[in-house]
């Protein structure tokens, strides 16, 4: 890819997507919780808050928050992460949130059989009703200068505004040769929500148009929208035959794609994964190392770690092998740590690349 330079561009990467508070219960359940931990936290904003923290990039956030003490709270987390906010929308605020409100997440870990749990309360927030038109995409990509945009198909699918905001975004940083990363991350609990039926294939086939690095699997691809291939079941989460299949065929129909990338899974227990990365270019496909019993302290935000990771080594110059490789050892590290958020160094990264672990004391 044609990464653009750092020199004349004020920002490294720019995520589009909301910020919600997310309330950990810690060992408790949601339903008997007593005191929660916040953090800030959001599909996009979690690959941006990891490249500003943990490899020293300069990120900024587009996003929207209420006018009110939840809405300066997430504002104080961003900056804490070290996120810039001069893009935010700030909403008035009614006082009672008719009109508008922060999204809230309330997400148990899970332990052993018992899966992780999220409990969404997001509708009407901030963020769900951006609108095309409100951001000044001209000055941001072109008077400012951003090399990368990630966003992602959660925040497209909050509501048609959103959709609409999403679109235009991703079309006005192809006009100014700004890369665009979008992760497909299909919920079905929003796009059902949705009047038309065919919204997600409708919103995704224009916005993967202008993408040219797609995360996503065979199963984000018929989905979201609505590919039409064998790529046959996966024998469990860690084969990679059916991505195989499905990253040429998505590339076929969409030939502006330059890297096709997707995690792989296989859970054990709540807090034990099998864990691996792929990815597709020109036809060549590459896996990174599979970590078999993963121990996973938080699982929510390692998909997120892996996009910032194979962002931070793409922009860094390094090959497929190694940008997915550093994807998956940074969302391998994101998942020991609470919040959904990345709390890793890079040094760290790459230590447990050279093949550092938990015997390695520092």
């Amino acid at each position: 890819m044609n990464i653009p330079s750092a020199v004349d561009r004020r920002w490294d990467i720019a995520a589009l997507g909301e910020v919600m508070l997310r309330f950990d219960p810690g060992e408790r359940r949601v339903r008997n919780a007593r005191s929660f931990d916040v953090w800030e936290g959001g599909g996009e904003y979690n690959v941006a808050r990891a490249l500003a923290k943990g490899f020293g990039l300069r990120a900024t956030a587009i996003t929207a928050l209420p006018g009110n003490d939840l809405g300066l709270l997430a504002d104080d987390l961003i900056a804490q992460g070290g996120v810039d906010r001069s893009h935010i929308l700030w909403r008035d605020h009614d006082g009672v949130g008719r009109n508008t409100r922060l999204g809230l997440n309330f997400t148990e870990r899970g332990f052993g059989l018992r899966p992780a749990l999220g409990v969404s309360d997001r509708a009407n927030s901030a963020a769900a009703q951006m609108r095309p038109g409100e951001i000044d995409w001209d000055r941001l990509f072109g008077d400012e200068g951003v090399r990368w945009l990630h966003t992602g198909g959660i925040f497209a699918a909050l509501s048609s505004s959103t959709a609409e905001t999403a679109v235009e975004a991703v079309e006005a940083a192809k006009r100014h040769g700004v890369i665009v990363s979008y992760d497909l991350n299909y919920r079905a609990s929003l796009w059902n929500a949705h009047p038309d039926p065919d919204a997600a294939r409708r919103v995704n086939r224009r916005i993967a148009q202008s993408v040219d690095v797609m995360i996503g699997d065979e199963h984000g691809f018929s989905t979201c929208l609505g590919l039409d291939f064998d790529a046959g079941a996966r024998s469990s989460g860690l084969d990679a035959g059916p991505f195989r299949a499905a990253a040429p065929a998505f590339a076929a129909a969409y030939p502006n794609v330059k890297i096709v990338a997707a995690t792989l899974r296989e859970p054990t227990t709540a807090g034990r994964n099998d864990w691996g990365a792929v990815a597709w270019a020109e036809g060549q496909v590459v896996e990174a190392q599979v970590r078999r019993d993963l121990d996973i302290f938080d699982r929510v935000g390692g998909g997120d770690g892996f996009v910032s990771g194979l962002a931070w080594a793409l922009m860094d110059g390094r090959d497929l092998q190694a940008a997915v490789d550093w994807g998956a050892a940074h969302g391998a590290l994101a998942m020991t740590t609470p919040g959904d958020s990345a709390m890793v160094s890079r040094a760290e990264v790459e230590a447990l690349l050279n093949g550092a672990g938990a015997r390695t004391v520092r």
